[in-house]
């Protein structure tokens, strides 16, 4: 049988309304249905081919294979995360939409004063994973390759140099501004819509510089089409032992690392958190991922609750409100 491509999507809606009726009929009939019954969707506040999305790219396959229902991720870019925070609040608190989230976005969403109350509206489900270091990139042609070269380089054209981050607000904006700060430079802020975006950018030599996720630039790196200055960890990337730290390199005490985790809104029921947890924290820490995630710069979390992960969650809202009321940086 052949079938139109035009017919296909009205057979998925149909196909999703047909399994939206049998949990409802599930629940008439005896209580709470089984979790879950229908497809799933996480929602991503950055564009595809950024750190988020390859992130949750190589989780949600896993996902749909132990859960037994498609886990679907949808894009949603644009205003540091903010777009995907407010869709995602507004979602039904059913389990069957979910939202990733890391350092980048919660530091750009303090900043624009969003609406939504991500401590109030969501409830964080497991933490995915740590990231330790970002990547210092540069254009190609750029004269200079390290991290003293491009601050003396820097010295000798104050405001000549510029360079790129994912979204004004969001931690690599603040994290340059603080290396540039700490280091005594001043250089022009260019931002875009996304990691993958900034890179791109890079590439062609439109912006010169960045600090942005290995998941995104690493390969780039290794394939020569960028190169890596510095990383922003205090101990050097496993997946770039040969790139020395920003703190080692004539700025001591510099430090930017990253987060990622998967949220659900606020009044979703616990036993569904819980049941999320547990499967995603098994993948996360099987051998296989940690070896992939190891590759790409980063690290499995360990394996933590939800009441874990709030607790971390606090703790970063509140470390980064208090350094953006410090640091006196706002958005006209």
């Amino acid at each position: 049988m052949h079938l139109k491509s035009g017919l296909l999507p009205g057979i998925v809606l149909v196909a999703l309304e047909c399994a939206s009726v049998r949990a409802g009929a599930q629940e008439r009939q005896g209580g709470p249905a089984a979790y879950p019954v229908r497809p799933i969707r996480i929602i991503v506040g950055a564009a595809p081919g950024s750190g988020d999305d390859s992130l949750i790219r190589r989780v949600a396959p896993e996902l749909t294979q132990h859960l037994g229902y498609s886990v679907v991720v949808d894009n949603r870019a644009g205003a540091v995360g903010a777009l995907a925070v407010e869709l995602a609040a507004r979602a039904s608190a059913d389990g069957y939409t979910l939202l990733v989230l890391n350092g980048q976005s919660i530091t750009g969403m303090l900043l624009k004063q969003v609406s939504v109350d991500i401590p109030k509206a969501f409830v964080p489900v497991v933490q995915l994973t740590t990231q330790p270091n970002y990547l210092l990139i540069a254009t190609p042609s750029l004269p200079a390759n390290s991290i003293q070269e491009l601050i003396a380089l820097a010295k000798a054209k104050p405001g000549g140099l510029n360079y790129a981050s994912s979204g004004t607000g969001g931690q690599v904006h603040l994290g340059m501004e603080l290396f540039s700060s700490m280091a005594g430079i001043e250089m022009v802020h260019v931002p875009y819509k996304g990691s993958a975006q900034v890179v791109t950018e890079v590439i062609a030599g439109h912006v010169q510089l960045a600090i942005t996720n290995i998941l995104t630039a690493g390969p780039l790196v290794k394939s020569g089409r960028i190169k890596a200055l510095g990383v922003t960890g205090l101990r050097r990337a496993a997946a770039f032992p040969g790139v020395p730290t920003i703190a080692e390199s004539g700025v001591p005490g510099f430090e930017l690392k990253n987060w990622y985790g998967l949220f659900a809104p606020a009044a979703t029921p616990s036993a569904i958190v819980t049941r999320l947890n547990a499967v995603t924290v098994e993948i996360i820490n099987s051998p296989d991922m940690k070896r992939e995630l190891a590759t790409l710069g980063v690290e499995a979390a360990l394996p933590n609750s939800p009441a874990d992960f709030q607790k971390f969650v606090g703790g970063e809202v509140e470390k980064w409100s208090s350094f953006l009321k410090q640091a006196r940086i706002r958005i006209d």
